[in-house]
């Protein structure tokens, strides 16, 4: 280690260069900053220097020695050299101070006429096009790493000098339409930049999941030269992919949430300078309900209007269709579960459930909407329950909150985990079935959709996902519902009756609690109803009083019902990683536990309540204490915490279409099983086979990346929005968010590890004989 410290390599012209430019920029800028010094702040000059710094580190310290021996050490440099010097270069906007730097005669008469020269700035226009960028820093970042080329630069000091002076005059190239440093004037509108950005991530991708998941080393250099730290050239190599991945994400993805949030957001700020909270606070609720609904009015595409299927939609004939047929595959699954083998991979309770169904809901979620609860079949016996008459009674007052069905929910979680439903059909089939008895006590006894409410735990999760649909329920005109009298759209009338979950249409934000049962549209006598495209996420900003909710600041329940739907997100997927598995049956075995049940229990409580609670409790109380906002830490905590979703549900959906991808012929292996039991034969048993995936594990390690990546910068922008609303200046909306903003970017890195870990393959099935 003494060694390695001391092994610094000093290069006296390149430090002297720097150091000279350093100086040039220095002189430029002092000028510069006194005549304008809006356009040229001390945060420039801090970020030249900084850039000059990194660049000077990363080819004179003892990384740059250690990037011969530690594949992870050479991938820092480059993360250096391509993500960290170079933007931090282009933002300290060098161009005009550098020659407004340099001595007036040499700047007039040596520099100007040869930037005057027209091929020159031909030259210069061509190699600073966003598509000239993106490929120049594309196809060398990948050409150096082919093994040929790599080992080249690792032989020769020559070359890789060439190597690092590609590698940084790409990355200036690449990163000068996303800095736009003055005065370089934009040739792509704002809008493109973070696609540009998000393009260049899913290079990066590939070519960290390369070096991940290879299963020999791919730079036979590494495999001679002395092991450091006890790490195998493989172990080393795996390394360096993770350290590209990860931060090399981040580098993209954060410029890429910066632009889209200045893009995204209104010119004025959310509330007005100079305006305190405690004024305001009254005021800028309704702007920001404003603002929510000028986005949504700008996307006015109504689902019902569509001909056929909106007709379809708002039939009584369409629900009861969809749920009469999920009824009929839960008999199936029911049946199948009690009476078939108890091998999970060839029952359909095995299967159906927990491959296709929870992917397809995620799926249905973020790409339309609450479409399952508008199919599901456990309400069918409310029906039954409503003919035969009995008394019902209004739901107790003390149970109207989501603590009881949050209650369930973890439940579900823990026994899900600890007693593995998705391996034992039969008692998937007795969940399925007391499901169908309780909804159908709950409803025959209370009036309305009590059990959807208040009591059912798949509802809590889908309403919590809804918050990121991009379809809503909501009224067309408000105008005609304020001169509406009968308000049929709540109470229903002699023909339809009304919202079962007591929402009023006029005053019904977002999708919370929605069913998407339409009761509504049907009931409301001026087809004033539609399912209407909204801003997928926007409406967690708006705090203003909702119907049957009222506002989410005041709304404990519904922010432990979003931390619990995030953290279980991650939590679930790293239960079913090898090193989680293999590191909590080893605690088992030093505590001398016959089964690690117990361990497996108390790691998923603290894990999905315990550890949500503190961290979030944290971030508020340091929110509270870095900002000078005068809300109290609890609101903040309410508010922010919603913000966090549009992560959870990414990385459900991310999980979920993992296992959709591994088993996704099991359903057929399934089925045509339980056809055989039947005594029908309906296709060849060797056409059919479910141990090889949809598609490959590198395409489905993008795909979920990718859908994470989507959500950290919904989550983060979100929390940018709202962060703004409370305070209108930058810097301290900066302090409010970073507890938040942090965590977001914790979690994320947290679900690209788990991506990158052995997954237990759950409901894979050989082909049948």
């Amino acid at each position: 280690m003494q060694a390695i410290l001391s092994s610094w390599s000093i290069d006296p012209a390149l430090t002297l260069g720097l150091s000279v430019c350093g100086v040039i920029y220095v002189r430029g800028w002092t000028i510069l900053h006194r005549l304008t010094p809006a356009l040229f702040p001390r945060c420039r000059l801090l970020s030249f220097l900084a850039g000059l710094v990194s660049f000077w580190f990363a080819v004179n310290s003892p990384l740059d020695a250690l990037s011969g021996l530690l594949l992870s050490a050479h991938m820092v440099q480059h993360i250096l050299l391509l993500m960290v010097a170079p933007p931090l270069l282009l933002f300290g906007s060098p161009v005009v101070p550098l020659l407004r730097g340099l001595p007036r005669s040499l700047a007039r008469d040596g520099i100007a006429p040869f930037l005057h020269w027209i091929p020159l700035r031909k030259m210069t226009r061509l190699l600073t096009a966003p598509a000239v960028c993106w490929i120049l820093m594309t196809s060398t970042l990948c050409a150096w790493h082919i093994p040929a080329a790599f080992e080249l630069a690792l032989r020769s000091s020559g070359w890789h000098k060439v190597e690092h002076v590609c590698f940084v005059s790409a990355a200036l190239l690449f990163w000068w339409p996303v800095v736009r440093p003055f005065p370089y004037r934009p040739r792509w509108p704002l809008w493109s930049i973070p696609f540009y950005l998000l393009g260049a991530d899913l290079v990066n991708t590939a070519l960290s999941a390369t070096l991940t998941f290879s299963d020999h080393v791919l730079y036979p250099t590494y495999a001679h030269v002395p092991q450091l730290f006890a790490a195998t050239a493989l172990s080393d190599q795996a390394t360096a992919g993770v350290i590209m991945w990860v931060p090399g994400s981040l580098a993209f993805m954060i410029p890429a949430v910066a632009l889209a949030v200045r893009f995204l957001s209104p010119t004025s700020s959310l509330v007005r300078p100079g305006m305190t909270l405690a004024r305001g606070r009254a005021s800028a609720v309704p702007r920001l309900q404003a603002q929510v609904t000028q986005v949504s009015a700008k996307n006015p595409f109504d689902l019902l209007t569509v001909p056929v299927l909106g007709n379809f939609l708002r039939s009584r004939l369409s629900r009861r269709t969809m749920q009469i047929a999920m009824l009929l595959l839960a008999l199936g699954v029911i049946l199948d579960g009690v009476r078939g083998p108890q091998s999970s991979s060839v029952n359909l309770a095995g299967v159906l459930p927990w491959t296709y169904w929870r992917a397809f809901v995620v799926v249905a979620l973020l790409a339309a909407g609450n479409f399952f609860c508008m199919a599901c079949p456990f309400t069918l016996p409310r029906e039954l329950g409503r003919r035969a008459r009995w008394r019902q009674r209004p739901w107790p007052r003390a149970l109207r909150s989501k603590w009881f069905a949050l209650t369930l929910l973890v439940l579900f979680f823990w026994a899900y985990e600890v007693f593995g439903l998705w391996d034992k059909p039969i008692w998937t089939a007795w969940l399925i079935l007391n499901y169908f008895l309780v909804a159908f006590a709950i409803d025959a006894l209370f009036r309305g959709a009590s059990f959807c409410k208040y009591v059912c735990p798949i509802g809590q999760f889908q309403f919590i996902t809804s918050l990121v649909s991009p379809l809503e329920v909501k009224v067309r005109s408000p105008d005609v519902c304020a001169s509406c009298k009968t308000h049929d759209c709540l109470r229903g009338n002699e023909r339809q009756r009304g919202c079962g979950t007591d929402l009023y249409l006029p005053r019904k934000s977002g999708n919370l609690d929605c069913t998407f049962c339409l009761d509504c549209v049907r009931a409301c006598p001026h087809d004033n109803i539609g399912l209407i495209v909204a801003t997928p996420g926007l409406d967690v900003l708006n705090d203003s009083p909702r119907s049957s909710i009222g506002r989410l600041s005041r709304r404990l329940d519904l922010t432990a019902l979003a931390l619990v739907f995030v953290f279980a997100a991650f939590v679930n997927a790293a239960f079913m990683t090898a090193p989680v598995a293999l590191w909590r049956d080893g605690l088992a075995a030093r505590l001398s536990l016959q089964s690690p049940q117990t361990i497996t229990s108390v790691l998923l409580l603290a894990g999905i309540v315990l550890v949500p609670a503190v961290i979030a409790l944290s971030a508020a109380r340091v929110s509270h204490a870095l900002s000078s906002v005068s809300v109290s830490a609890r609101e903040l905590l309410c508010r922010f915490s919603m913000c966090l979703v549009p992560l959870g549900a990414a990385m459900w959906a991310a999980h979920f279409l993992f296992h959709l991808d591994t088993g996704w012929k099991s359903g057929l292996v399934a089925f045509q099983r339980a056809m055989q039991d039947a005594g029908v034969k309906l296709f060849k048993a060797s056409g059919i086979g479910s141990s090889s995936p949809l598609v490959g594990a590198d395409a489905v390690l993008v795909t979920q990346t990718l859908v994470l990546d989507a959500g950290l910068l919904l989550a983060l922008y979100l929390v940018w929005r709202l962060a703004r609303v409370y305070a209108p200046r930058a810097r301290d909306a900066l302090r409010l968010l970073a507890p938040w903003a942090g965590l977001a970017t914790v979690l994320f890195g947290f679900g690209i590890w788990i991506f990158l870990q052995p997954m237990q393959m759950r409901g894979v099935a050989s082909p049948m004989p």
